[in-house]
């Protein structure tokens, strides 16, 4: 289907515009007389995104659908299905008032597949890109105990959770991330030009130069001569990581080595063992099967590590361990919430108490998040210090001895 602009005049003569997509400008023109609106203008909205390269779409996000957009859909079907709207109707008025191409195709899609009789959750698993595992089993469990309104409700609090936890991590690494590309800024000038106007100094002088001049002198030279080698290091280092990040080991190894980096690893801890507590307590309320539960909510952590954990937790629960016994196994949970998971197995409400842990650690994350700046401030300066140091010994004490031995003299 296309998307067309329409404009007309309802009954008392106002002007009524807007976007709808429809096969033909008939059809638009028939829906339009049926709401009563007398059709002045339609023609079909041309698509801006029309023969931009492949590269230039991916930046733009085109053919996507975003957490965002998600969120909103979930939302919209939580209340549709709260007001006994009839899903093929309710997904009627959807691609009306939906803006992203690709969720429009992936609506159109889902009614088509439910129009030839198929369930919900089996066409939203056509669309693994947009509906992962853990989104089409709460369907499923939702269809199948006639509760999709709570289903769409607990599924939209859980995505707004998982949205807050990535921002909160993303705002604690942005701020080190500026401050060490500064840094390599700042190093990049002074190996550029300002070493190299020493450099000039010194070989005039003729003096006998410590190591440690020598050695910025070297790689300032290095620099100067065979930057575009330095460059293709560095993008070569970039590619090889993230050929490294893709492959299974690699992306454990990181994980595993990000949970262990100074104050930001402590966030993305925590922020990680919240979206464990709320999924998992949000899939065993819904209904789902423990086990079941354990393997959908460790492919939405974003975590090679903890899904490897997480693993590890169901299969002692299929050996019939108890959910502490296993908590206490996998190694990931202080000794707080391990207190909590016993308090809530004993007295039945698991669920409750782990939805409590999620929350306290959403509270922890964000006052963590906070303070970041004054946590990570120390060690920056450590490292701006050092660097200082290197260059005020490396480049200007040869300056210091050369003057104390030209003051002796006179």
């Amino acid at each position: 289907m296309d998307i067309f602009e329409y404009k007309g005049r309802n009954k008392r003569g106002e002007i009524m515009q807007g976007t709808i997509q429809s096969p033909n400008p008939a059809a638009v023109a028939a829906w339009m007389i049926e709401s009563g609106i007398s059709p002045i203008q339609i023609r079909q909205q041309t698509d801006k995104l029309k023969g931009q390269p492949q590269w230039l779409l991916a930046l733009q996000g085109a053919g996507t659908v975003k957490p965002a957009d998600l969120l909103l859909f979930t939302r919209q079907m939580g209340t549709l299905a709260k007001a006994g709207i009839p899903m093929m109707q309710a997904l009627a008025g959807m691609l009306k008032a939906t803006a992203n191409p690709a969720l429009t195709e992936v609506i159109q899609d889902i009614r088509a597949h439910l129009d030839k009789g198929a369930e919900l959750s089996a066409a939203m698993a056509r669309h693994p890109k947009v509906f992962d595992s853990y989104y089409v089993s709460m369907v499923r469990v939702g269809e199948g105990t006639g509760k999709l309104e709570e289903i769409f409700k607990s599924l939209y609090e859980q995505l707004a959770f998982e949205k807050d936890m990535r921002q909160k991590v993303k705002a604690a690494l942005r701020y080190p991330t500026f401050v060490m590309i500064a840094i390599a800024i700042a190093i990049a000038i002074v190996s550029l030009f300002v070493i190299p106007s020493f450099a000039k100094t010194y070989a005039k002088m003729h003096a006998s130069l410590p190591f440690l001049t020598l050695l910025l002198l070297g790689i300032s030279e290095f620099a100067v001569r065979y930057w575009w080698a330095v460059l293709s290091m560095l993008a070569g280092a970039v590619y090889a990581f993230r050929s490294f990040v893709r492959l299974p080991e690699g992306r454990y190894f990181w994980d595993r080595l990000k949970l262990r980096l100074p104050v930001v690893g402590r966030i993305i801890k925590k922020a990680t063992i919240a979206r464990f507590c709320r999924s998992f307590a949000t899939a065993s309320k819904s209904g789902l099967p423990i086990v079941q539960a354990f393997t959908l909510v460790s492919r939405v952590l974003d975590n090679a590590y903890f899904e490897e954990r997480i693993l590890l937790m169901r299969e002692g629960v299929q050996r019939g361990e108890s959910m502490l016994r296993v908590a206490q196994t996998a190694g990931i949970f202080a000794p707080l919430e391990l207190q909590m998971i016993a308090v809530g197995e004993e007295s039945g409400e698991i669920d409750s108490m782990l939805m409590e842990v999620g929350e306290m650690y959403q509270e922890e994350v964000e006052y963590e998040v906070s303070r970041v700046a004054e946590s990570v401030e120390p060690i920056l300066l450590g490292c701006i210090g050092a660097m200082v140091l290197v260059l005020m010994l490396g480049i200007f004490m040869p300056l210091w001895d050369l003057g104390s031995v030209a003051m002796r003299k006179h």
